[in-house]
């Protein structure tokens, strides 16, 4: 079959990998210059089973009310905004309640801990390199209350698969020594053997490059146009770049374009009620500290992260609700890097040190979380989007699933 995946991020190229491995004809377009640079280019890098729980949480819409305006909230809502995500906004309340939220978080994890065992046999069969590494994620908290708190939602999740251990502070600070000048502010953490590191754009770039060696066809500086139809099914995909217009015959299209799927299947009469949820990220070389962490370390009470990667350092934790652009915002950037100060004070100021690159992208979020993989009500048109939050961590797992249910294999199965 002809298949044609529109977006060369980390869940079109998982796409295109699963989909040549069951023997397709596959073609992806790209309208950026390369694979993974745009929402996958400067995540937190942190492939977290133990974190796939939606963000509609029970008591989370109220503190994101609480938080209304802040510049310095964790997640920011705009007033601006709200007229514009209303409607988003209610499915988000809607799957905050307890049920919806624990159904939701159960499916997340199937799907996670699937992409783990995709991207160890992606690993295995490429031999692409993408600064990986495993068992090296710690979450510290600041008071033995939320520690409990957390303990018990994780250790919930046992039966289904999830492995977490609870650490006490010395624990915490042996498993990671750049701790130990500031264990009076932790009191403890958890552990989570099943969550590994790695860089997302490295990881895309690498493997869109094995694909192509294999016939793959990327078009990089491409715009998708339209996806036309004929006799109400897919029959070509409608495309411009600097060599003219075109039309690319295909069986199957697979939109994977993040926020930019709205407006797509929109015209081809399909919802999808993505909101593009703002992320900033700064990433830095690890000579500015070669003493610090040599594990992700998740902070939970001043909500950041800070990811060792290669050579590089990345911190994350912010979200916007808002604000469409891919600039990064200096004020959101200095109250996360601020937040990071408070517990590693050698990194003040870290977004105006020498090699610092300051990122934001645009997580395309679904109210419930749950990224919507599958068929369409169009016969040959597929998604795979959706994901918000949680590409990095679902990539393998999402396309090799897409992949399944594209060769007819039941849903249970499909992976």
């Amino acid at each position: 079959m002809r298949i044609t995946i529109l977006g060369a991020g980390v869940i079109g190229v998982a796409s295109a990998y699963w989909l040549h491995a069951e023997g397709h004809e596959v073609e992806v377009i790209e309208r950026r210059e390369g694979a993974g640079l745009e929402t996958s280019w400067g995540n937190g890098a942190i492939i977290h089973v133990s974190s796939v729980q939606p963000w509609a949480a029970p008591g989370v819409p109220m503190k994101v009310l609480k938080w209304l305006g802040q510049e310095d909230a964790p997640m920011l809502l705009r007033p601006s905004a709200v007229p514009r995500v209303w409607r988003w906004g209610l499915g988000f309340l809607r799957a905050a309640r307890p049920a919806q939220y624990k159904a939701g978080s159960l499916a997340n994890l199937k799907l996670a801990m699937e992409s783990t065992a995709a991207m160890a046999e992606i690993r295995e069969a490429t031999g692409v390199q993408y600064d990986y590494a495993g068992n090296c994620v710690i979450k510290t908290f600041s008071d033995q209350g939320s520690l409990d708190v957390a303990a018990a939602e994780h250790l919930a999740l046992a039966p289904y698969g999830l492995q977490t251990e609870v650490l006490s502070q010395a624990e915490c600070v042996a498993r990671e020594p750049a701790l130990a000048p500031v264990a009076d502010k932790i009191a403890g953490g958890l552990g989570f053997p099943q969550d590994e590191v790695g860089d997302c754009n490295k990881f895309s770039q690498g493997l869109a490059k094995w694909l192509e060696a294999r016939g793959v066809r990327f078009r990089y500086n491409t715009t998708v146009e339209d996806v036309v139809l004929k006799g109400g099914r897919v029959a070509a995909v409608r495309i411009s770049s600097d060599a003219g217009a075109a039309e690319l015959p295909a069986d199957a299209v697979v939109v994977a374009l993040a926020s930019q799927s709205v407006p797509l299947l929109k015209r081809l009469g399909v919802a999808m009620p993505i909101q593009p949820v703002k992320g900033v990220s700064v990433t830095l070389p690890r000579s500015v500290w070669p003493e610090g962490p040599r594990n992700a370390i998740l902070e939970d009470s001043r909500k950041f992260a800070l990811t060792p990667l290669g050579d590089r350092y990345r911190i994350v934790g912010s979200a916007e609700v808002g604000d469409q652009s891919t600039e990064p915002s200096p004020v959101r950037v200095s109250a996360l890097t601020r937040k990071v100060a408070e517990l590693f004070p050698n990194l003040a100021h870290c977004e105006d040190m020498p090699g610092a690159v300051s990122w934001a992208g645009l997580r395309p979020m679904v109210p419930d979380a749950q990224p919507r993989i599958g068929p369409t009500r169009v016969p040959g048109l597929w998604t795979n989007t959706g994901h918000g939050h949680t590409g990095w961590t679902m990539a393998a797992g999402s396309g090799r699933r897409l992949a399944g249910l594209m060769a007819g294999r039941p849903a249970e199965a499909a992976a």
